[in-house]
C-alpha cells in the first residue's frame, strides 16, 4: 500500500504530533531526567551513559565488542514504506556514527489498529527490511502494542574493534570538523505535514533520510577520527555541544560553509520551523557565542531538528579535505581548538 491509498483521507503524517525525530524529548528536560537515574558500570561496559553518545559499547574480547542502540518515531512522510525505510536508516545511524558495522535488527512498532489497516503496517515492516537489505543487516521479528500515535523503529546490534570506536569525546585541538549530509530536514518534514513543502525539496529530503551513513562512517575511520556522531533531533549545534563538553574542547561553526536542503532558509524565515528547533535552540543559548552578521535564522537552521541526519566527525584538516571529496553533500564546516565546551557561530 502506497500513499494516495486507503486512509488517505488522513495523512499518514496527520496522526502525528510531530515529525521524526523533532518528538524527542528536549535536550535540556532529558538532561534533567537523566540526571536522577545512576549510570551503568562494568569492566566490559566500554561506552556507557556518561557522555550522551550515539549507542552503548559492550567488550566480548580483546579484538571484538558489541555496539547497540535502539530508535523509533512518528511519521516523517505520508507514504508507509518510505517511513519505514527512513526510520531503519536512522536507527541503523547509531552504530554508523560509533564506527561499527550492523549485524541484525528488531523491529519496534506502535499502531492504532483500529483506524489504520494491517497492509498499511507491512508496507512500513517492509520499508525497514529494504534498510536492513542495502546496509547489510538482518531485520528480525520485535515488538508491537496498539497505540492511537503510529510510531516505527529498530533496536540494532552491530560490532567493531575495541581500539576503533568513535565517540562525543574524541574531537582534538586542531580537527576540522566535517559534516556528511545538508541540514534542514527538521524544517522540510514539518513543510510536509503542514502540507505546504514542494515537490522538490520533499524528493530531496527523502533522498537525504534514506541514505545510510555506512559510507560516511567508513570514511571517518579511513581519515583517522576518533571523535564522531549522528546529528538528529538535537540538530547541529545540539550534537556538538555534547560532544564539545565531553571533549574538552571548544568548536566553530562557518554558518557560510554548511549545507542546506534547496528552499528551507527561505520556510525558516517565513516561520516553519519545528518545536523541536527552538528547543534546541534554547538549549544551546548558554554555550554559544555569535559572530558578527550572525542571524537568528543561521541559528536555528543550525538548531534544526535532524531525522536521519549526517556524520559530524573531526579530523586533521587535510585527511578531512580528502573525506569530503568522497562523500557527496559532505563539506568541512568549522573547526576545533583547545576550551572548555564553547560554541562560536561565524559567518
Amino acid at each position: 500500500m502506497t500513499a494516495g491509498s486507503t486512509e488517505q483521507t488522513r495523512r499518514l503524517t496527520q496522526f502525528s504530533h510531530g515529525a521524526g525525530c523533532g518528538c524527542k524529548i528536549g535536550p535540556g528536560r532529558l538532561a534533567e531526567v537523566l540526571a536522577g537515574v545512576t549510570p551503568p558500570s562494568h569492566p566490559d561496559l566500554l561506552v556507557g551513559t556518561e557522555t550522551g553518545d550515539d549507542a552503548a559499547v559492550w567488550r566480548l574480547d580483546a579484538d571484538r565488542a558489541l555496539v547497540a542502540t535502539t530508535d523509533f518515531f512518528t511519521p516523517v512522510v505520508d507514504d508507509p514504506r518510505t517511513w519505514g525505510r527512513i526510520a531503519a536508516t536512522n536507527a541503523v545511524s547509531d552504530v554508523f556514527a560509533m564506527g561499527g558495522r550492523p549485524l541484525f535488527a528488531l523491529n519496534i512498532v506502535a499502531w492504532p489498529s483500529e483506524t489504520l489497516p494491517p497492509e498499511m503496517l507491512a508496507e512500513v515492516l517492509e520499508g525497514g527490511a529494504d534498510a536492513g537489505r542495502e546496509c547489510g543487516f538482518a531485520v528480525v521479528g520485535g515488538h508491537s502494542i496498539d497505540d492511537p500515535e503510529p510510531k516505527y523503529g529498530l533496536a540494532v546490534v552491530g560490532e567493531l574493534h575495541p581500539d576503533r570506536i568513535l565517540t562525543n569525546t574524541g574531537l582534538r585541538p586542531g580537527d576540522a570538523l566535517v559534516l556528511t549530509k545538508p541540514l534542514g530536514v527538521g524544517i522540510a518534514t514539518t513543510a510536509v505535514k503542514a502540507g505546504t513543502a514542494g515537490e522538490d525539496l520533499l524528493a530531496r529530503a527523502v533522498d537525504s533520510m534514506c541514505t545510510p551513513n555506512a559510507a560516511a562512517s567508513a570514511a571517518a575511520l579511513a581519515s583517522g577520527a576518533t571523535g564522531c556522531t549522528d546529528v538528529t533531533g538535537f540538530g547541529l549545534l545540539g550534537h556538538l555541544r555534547k560532544m564539545a563538553a565531553a571533549s574538552g574542547i571548544d568548536a566553530e561553526i562557518v554558518v557560510a560553509d554548511v549545507p542546506l536542503l534547496p528552499g528551507v532558509r527561505e520556510l525558516a524565515e517565513a516561520g516553519t520551523v519545528p518545536g523541536g528547533t527552538r528547543r534546541n535552540r534554547d538549549w544551546v543559548t548558554e554555550v554559544l557565542d555569535l559572530g558578527p552578521g550572525v542571524t537568528e535564522t543561521d541559528v536555528l537552521l543550525l538548531a534544526d531538528a535532524q531525522t536521519s541526519g549526517g556524520l559530524l566527525f573531526g579530523a586533521d584538516p587535510e585527511r578531512a579535505a580528502a573525506a569530503v571529496a568522497e562523500l557527496p553533500g559532505a563539506a568541512v564546516v568549522g573547526r576545533v581548538q583547545a576550551g572548555t565546551g564553547r560554541i562560536r557561530v561565524s559567518r
